[in-house]
């Protein structure tokens, strides 16, 4: 038995053996830590576990309240937390109306069309007011809607989102928004959920160049909540063109309704803002598993608010002043808390893109970035693998200066961090790796970007007022520097976690409570660690690497290899743009690694290059990792937010059904996948074996995501 495999028969489940080396710090540059809005070390002590919870009084003294709170932590119905009770307040009023005595004519919105030759749209805080006061108008009187109602919303990137969000929040609406790439049946399913009363859709929108009809969706969507016993009353319908009808199914008389005409009997009408109540949810944000009901994470007003108000500030180091471009989705967690409630919450500009981040080309980004004068960057490292592969040139063309970069939404491989800060940051830009998910509501691991220093690969400390720590199966910790991994969890409340999973408070208390909770009867929050579904390792100063879901973690011969690193072993192979790491099942093994890879444009797929993926694996992580197939494909099959979908090729590999891939961004690849796969391996003599239940339902589950 080798040294590593001794290793790796004496972890525990929960283990991760880790091989990534630590790299160096980056500390930021004197004009960043000048202008910072946190640059004192002191504010960790500030928000250190001796003054928990006060400590985010600092946060919610960011808003303005209609009525302050007496307990600022309700600890009483664990682990059901309750924030800032006996305040009130509205989302609404905190986004729009108290900014408008000073910046009524400073832009809230830029809005950049997919089509470059259309007309960019700037809607100040004051056209803002008048927007969604009149939405919210149309929404009480004409929808009959009151507060507690739900809504859902189907819709893509146009200022129409965030106005139809906002003016839910004015009224107390909860609103629902349904990423757009998603299915009509999805949406449906999450109508249901919900118990919504109203749809809210477009006819249409940009995508990759094509008009994509969208109200199809919609009627599928409400056949499918009628299934499910919800009946939708009204269909609100924008029109991407004014005054156009861009869709292929008729409008439904009685039931659809073109928001533009009906919007004639509100216009300029004012709505006061609600003041509710801290603990009232302001939204509901749904996060699917691979099987069953989906979980709507619920959302509060007054701690989520506080939450991403304080981490756009101090995380982010947005100014009012500050051009500021998340290049994210709003139909993703990201694009509430750092689109639409923390950026205005202070003030900002904030630029929306309709678009495909690589349409016409991959200059169009910092096309963009250049014309708006963008100083605040933030994007996710599939985005960045993307234009890294299509335009590694493309940044230096572009005469942009960013102070400051974001990635969230996965761990970045340190290979591609580098390419960020040197060719996209070009040296100058700061960047925060945050780590965090649709659950926490706000960032949850970063460095504080004028305290500490970057390191590539690690998203740094938790973030202010978080206390993390990390368990292996047996629950107990797994010390710093150990250079072992196991379950990263969260011991303590914050502002911005989730209050419940919507209609279901078994299941959350199941999901993210049962595994570390040893005494289900106490009300010490000490007691009740929040299980964040992440393996993780945490160096000698304190940084945190995450290593990816624990769901994708693969087993080889006991040895249990984190995907991310995988990946990020293969991406330094200079031919290679993008890696995805699968599990085969093995009849002697368990498990083996295969690699999926694409090559930068210009590059061909050979023999040597795959001789080259398996020695950087064997180099960085050790023979046990050694794929036993490196399959070059000419691309990943991926979601319409780029994420790739591991559990298809994994399918693929496994000789399996790959399931539903309606909804990817480009479905026509599977079939070239697997056609390429199955060919070599019949004649490689690999001939497919039936799976267990178990192993099929490790398959299909396997890197799964929305």
């Amino acid at each position: 038995m080798t040294n590593i495999e001794e290793r790796a028969a004496s972890l525990s489940e929960a283990q991760i053996a880790v091989h990534w080396r630590e790299e160096e710090y980056i500390s930021p540059g004197a004009r960043f830590v000048g202008q910072a809005n946190a640059s004192d070390p002191a504010v960790y002590d500030r928000f250190g576990e001796a003054n928990f919870p006060e400590c985010f009084r600092e946060y919610a003294d960011l808003l303005d309240w209609d009525q302050y709170w007496h307990t600022t932590l309700d600890t009483s119905n664990p682990p059901f937390w309750k924030w800032f009770v006996g305040g009130k307040l509205n989302a609404s009023y905190n986004c729009i109306d108290r900014h408008l005595a000073t910046k009524s004519n400073k832009a809230a919105f830029i809005w950049a069309p997919e089509p470059e030759e259309d007309k960019t749209e700037v809607i100040t805080y004051q056209e803002l007011y008048r927007r969604v006061n009149e939405m919210a108008a149309l929404l009480r009187d004409f929808c009959g809607l009151k507060p507690g109602d739900r809504v859902t919303l189907h819709m893509p990137m146009v200022p129409e989102l965030p106005i139809c969000m906002l003016a839910c929040a004015r009224l107390g609406v909860v609103h629902s928004e349904v990423f757009a790439g998603f299915s009509g049946t999805a949406c449906g399913g999450r109508i249901a959920d919900s118990g919504s009363r109203a749809l809210i859709t477009i006819d249409s929108y940009y995508r990759d160049g094509k008009l994509l009809d969208h109200k199809v969706k919609a009627d599928e969507a409400v056949a499918v909540a009628h299934d499910h016993g919800v009946d939708i009353e009204k269909v609100l319908v924008w029109r991407r063109r004014p005054g156009e009808y861009l869709s292929a199914v008729p409008m439904q008389e009685g039931r659809d309704f073109f928001v533009d005409e009906v919007m004639k009997d509100y216009r300029r009408q004012e709505v006061a803002p609600v003041p509710m109540p801290a603990e009232a949810p302001l939204f509901l944000m749904y996060t699917s598993g691979t099987t069953g009901r989906p979980k709507g994470a619920q959302h509060s007003t007054g701690g989520y608010l506080s939450y991403v108000a304080g981490t756009s500030k101090y995380f982010l180091d947005i100014h009012p002043e500050d051009t500021y471009w998340c290049f994210a989705d709003i139909g993703w967690i990201t694009g509430h808390s750092y689109i639409v409630y923390g950026p205005l919450a202070l003030g900002t500009t904030s630029v929306l893109y309709e678009g495909a981040p690589a349409y016409p080309d991959p200059g169009r980004p910092w096309r963009i970035a250049e014309r708006l004068g963008v100083d605040i960057f933030h994007t996710a490292p599939t985005t960045i693998r993307m234009l890294r592969k299509l335009g590694p040139d493309e940044p230096a063309k572009h005469d942009y200066h960013f102070k400051l970069m974001c990635t969230v939404g996965e761990p970045i491989e340190p290979e591609v961090w580098r390419w960020y800060h040197e060719v996209v940051g070009k040296g100058e830009a700061v960047i925060v790796d945050t780590w965090w998910m649709t659950e926490t509501g706000g960032f949850m691991g970063s460095t504080l970007p004028a305290v500490k220093p970057m390191k590539p690969g690690s998203c740094g400390p938790a973030t202010l007022g978080v206390y993390p720590v990390i368990y292996d199966e047996d629950g107990k910790t797994v010390e710093p520097g150990s250079g072992r991994a196991g379950n990263i969890c969260i011991r303590n409340p914050w502002p911005g976690i989730m209050q419940t999973v919507w209609g279901q408070p078994e299941r959350f208390v199941q999901t993210y409570y049962a595994r570390y909770c040893h005494d289900t009867s106490s009300k010490d929050w000490r007691d009740w660690p929040f299980l964040c579904g992440d393996g993780a390792v945490q160096a000698a100063d304190g940084y945190y690497r995450i290593l990816g879901r624990i769901d994708d973690v693969i087993n080889v011969a006991g040895h249990r290899l984190g995907t991310k690193e995988l990946e990020s072993a293969v991406l330094t192979v200079p031919e290679v743009a993008e890696a995805a790491a699968v599990p085969v099942v093995d009849e002697v093994r368990g498990r083996v690694v295969e690699m999926y890879v694409a090559l930068h444009p210009g590059r061909q797929a050979s023999k040597e290059v795959e001789d080259k993926v398996k020695l950087a694996i064997e180099t960085e992580i050790g023979k046990v990792a050694r794929p036993k197939n490196v399959w070059i494909v000419p691309d990943m099959p991926k979601t319409r937010s780029g994420k790739i979908m591991r559990r298809v090729i994994a399918s693929i590999s496994n000789f399996t059904d790959v399931g539903d891939i309606t909804t990817l961004a480009n479905p026509d690849v599977v079939e070239s996948i697997r056609r390429q796969v199955y060919q070599q391996k019949t004649e490689r003599g690999e001939a497919p074996r039936e799976l267990t239940p178990k192993e099929l339902e490790e398959i299909r589950s396997f890197g799964h995501t929305d």
